[in-house]
Parts: structure tokens; C-alpha cells; sequence
């Protein structure tokens, strides 16, 4: 298929997947490993960070709020406030567990982990 020109406040999704994930220090944490979007709004709402490991072994995934990535131009790159202790201790899973994506107290646990308020649906 061939590559759509988009403009520079869309991407598609396929192009999101790979892009690196630094914190505002600059320190880079992994990368986007897959999005979850809502089936009833078409909203981005998670991106699946993959973090840890080697070589794909022991490695996790880390969803974090879309809301709290932002597109830095100069790293091509997505930055986040967390920082890697957060992330550490934050919720996340392997593929042997992939967490309920429709279980609300789900949701609510992984935006309070990162001081944010979840979105009244």
C-alpha cells in the first residue's frame, strides 16, 4: 500500500507504532508498541508502551493515557511527564496477561497512577 501524505497533526496509526517514548529529561523509555482505540468514539486512548527486556524477552507493555503524550518535532518523537520510576511501578502487563480492556476499575487505576482524572464517559 502505498504511503498517504498526512499532514504534520495526523499520523496513521501504522506509523505510530515504533515511534520512541522519551521523559521531559530527555532519557528515552521505549516505544510505541500498539494503540487502543474506543469502538464506539474512534478515540485513541491508550498507547502500549513497550519498556524493559531484551530483544523481545521479558518484555512489558505500559499503556499510558494518549492525553499525556506530545509530539516533539526535534526527537521525532513522543514525550511524556513520567518519569522511569513511575513507569516502573505503573500498571502494565505481558502477553500472557493482557489486561480487560473494558473493565472500568481497569481505567480508573491507570489514569489515577498518573495523577490524572479519568474521562467521564
Amino acid at each position: 500500500m502505498a504511503d498517504i501524505n498526512v499532514s504534520h497533526s495526523n499520523i496513521r496509526a501504522s506509523r505510530v507504532n515504533g515511534t520512541t517514548v522519551y521523559n521531559t529529561a530527555g532519557e528515552q523509555l521505549g516505544t510505541v508498541e500498539d494503540v487502543v482505540i474506543g469502538k464506539r468514539d474512534g478515540k485513541v486512548k491508550y498507547a502500549i508502551m513497550s519498556f524493559g527486556g531484551f530483544l523481545g524477552i521479558g518484555e512489558e507493555y505500559h499503556p499510558l493515557p494518549w492525553d499525556t503524550l506530545d509530539y516533539d518535532t526535534q526527537k521525532d518523537g513522543y514525550t511524556v511527564s513520567v518519569t522511569r520510576e513511575q513507569l516502573e511501578g505503573g500498571p502494565r502487563y505481558d502477553t500472557s496477561n493482557e489486561p480487560d480492556w473494558e473493565d472500568e476499575a481497569y481505567h480508573r487505576s491507570l489514569y489515577s497512577h498518573y495523577g490524572l482524572t479519568y474521562p467521564a464517559i
